[in-house]
């Protein structure tokens, strides 16, 4: 055997070979790996019994110290990683590497173009895009929380910063960190027979020590981020969704709607994650694009003037400013970058164990160009699209001072989107089909992220028992209203501090996963 072929055979191992299974509990009606969920289920249960007894002040006051202290202290590593990643998946693009499928040569899509790309955009970006897609241009125009690079409020300059940065936060960083998961999970899974699990991607590193502790700290850390990413995103969802729901019906909006939609939302999840991928996921992300795309289209139509040459603005800001944006050094605008380019960076990586693991299980088939092309590339271009539609909007009511936008400036971000739409045709529809899309991208968050955190916390099964699926379900929709009921009428402040805590240590993490990951795919060299 030539040294090319042991080089070749170096990562794969039967699956009987090594069993992580073999710690696994199958007893009452479940089937997980005992170190990981025991720990992980703990540490999650014991987060929230200590919100519960302890004063609500104390527990706000002690994660916004934690958020800050990491901020100061790590916004360089924030930035400078995401950097990385975005150069490491253009190069991989480019690479020889590129042409190598995951699953082998032969191996076929299982997904059409279309629900692969509906069922990655719904899981990574859904509610996201409708909760800041409005909000965040109107933010940056008006300086409700500092201006990106020092840039004067309502000024032309502001006008078109806002937008590029906006993208900035929104285009190939985000993604290129999911890729990064996506890719080494696709590739250690489907090309070397190691199970679906953040731990396979360190064999190359760790060797069989992945099995053991190091393996164990490395999943049960992938869990934690992916939950209190997720219920960062949740909580953002309920809030605009009451706010939406106020807006159209005039229900009191105020904690108690909110918590109420994490409940009705987190019990349609848990049906849906029940109904396993096909039944369930996948056919609420179809849903989901459908209606995503309608209003997309309608808005586009009816601020044709305003949202076409917005687009080509987007795009040269996004381009003319990407670079001064990723530096930490030398700002003029630390205030603002540390209070948003560094908790998007973090929320990213906190969900790209989720969303990395999700993409992961729908893209076998798939050549490693084709793979990048579909995460990286046309998110970032239909993400181009839909903040330059809805900014637009937003920007040129405050610049023509209509609505309440342009008379008040932005007053409250979850209600930002609803009070654009106001002043379109067709307002109040707009707001009921708003109210609905974040609904189910709410569910489909919800439900894709219950599979992923069950999937490794049973040691890469994909086929697990129903009540393991609706406890972790149940789980994050806790984490959620804890997050919210603390933090009361700061709340972002204090779902930001959750993203925060847990994307620091799984930075560290995928900037060794990068490293596996090369290691990895040199022994497909020949």
């Amino acid at each position: 055997m030539s040294s090319k072929e042991r080089s070749s055979k170096k990562y794969s191992i039967d699956s009987t070979d090594y069993m992580i299974g073999q710690d696994n509990v199958q007893k009452w009606g479940i089937d997980v790996h005992q170190p990981v969920f025991g720990i992980s289920a703990g540490l999650v249960v014991l987060f929230i019994i200590v919100v519960l007894l302890s004063d609500t002040s104390v527990a706000k006051a002690t994660l916004d110290g934690l958020k800050w202290d990491i901020i100061n202290s790590f916004d360089a590593l924030f930035l400078w990683a995401g950097n990385f990643f975005v150069v490491f998946c253009i190069a991989l693009f480019f690479s020889p590497y590129a042409k190598i499928r995951l699953g082998g040569k032969n191996a076929k899509p299982e997904y059409s173009r279309a629900s692969w790309f509906a069922m990655l955009f719904a899981a990574g970006m859904g509610i996201g895009l409708m909760f800041w897609s409005v909000a965040e241009p109107a933010a940056y125009m008006t300086g409700w929380y500092k201006t990106p690079l020092g840039v004067e409020a309502f000024t032309p300059e502001a006008a078109k910063l806002a937008m590029g940065a906006t993208m900035y936060h929104w285009g190939l960083h985000p993604w290129a960190i999911y890729a990064v998961v996506a890719l080494s999970l696709a590739f250690f899974t489907f090309n070397k027979g190691l199970p679906l699990s953040i731990r396979s991607v360190f064999y190359p590193l760790l060797g069989d020590k992945v099995w053991g502790w190091p393996g164990h700290i490395i999943d049960i850390l992938a869990v934690l981020a992916t939950l209190f990413g997720l219920a960062t995103s949740l909580g953002l969802g309920a809030q605009q969704a009451a706010s939406g729901i106020h807006h159209v019906f005039g229900v009191e909006n105020g904690l108690a709607l909110q918590i109420m939609v994490i409940v009705v939302v987190t019990l349609l999840a848990v049906v849906s994650v029940l109904r396993g991928m096909d039944g369930g996921v996948k056919l609420l992300s179809n849903i989901n694009m459908l209606i995503a795309i309608a209003l997309l289209v309608f808005v586009f139509a009816v601020s044709f003037s305003t949202s076409l040459p917005n687009i080509a603005t987007t795009l040269s800001s996004y381009i003319e400013n990407i670079i001064p944006l990723s530096n930490p050094h030398g700002r003029p605008d630390e205030a603002w970058f540390q209070g948003w380019t560094v908790f998007y960076w973090a929320w990213w990586v906190s969900w790209s164990p989720f969303v990395g693991m999700f993409i992961a299980r729908v893209s076998k088939g798939r050549t490693i160009r084709e793979f990048l092309a579909g995460v990286l590339f046309v998110p970032t271009f239909v993400t181009l699209i839909w903040m330059s539609v809805f900014g637009g909007i937003a920007l040129d009511q405050i610049i023509e001072k209509v609505g309440v936008l342009g008379q008040e400036g932005l007053t409250e971000v979850p209600l930002a989107m609803f009070q654009a739409f106001d002043q379109l045709p067709a307002g109040q529809l707009l707001s009921v089909i708003a109210v609905l899309l974040v609904m189910v991208f709410f569910i489909t968050s919800s439900d894709s992220g219950s599979l992923v955190i069950d999937s490794i916390t049973a040691g890469g099964k994909i086929d697990t028992p129903m009540a393991q699926r609706a406890f972790w379900a149940s789980s994050e929709g806790a984490v959620a209203a804890l997050l919210l009921w603390v933090g009361g009428t700061e709340a972002i402040q204090a779902l930001q501090a959750g993203a925060i805590s847990t994307g620091l240590p799984f930075t560290i993490i995928l900037l060794l996963m990068c490293v596996s990951l090369v290691m990895g795919l040199r022994t497909e060299e020949h």
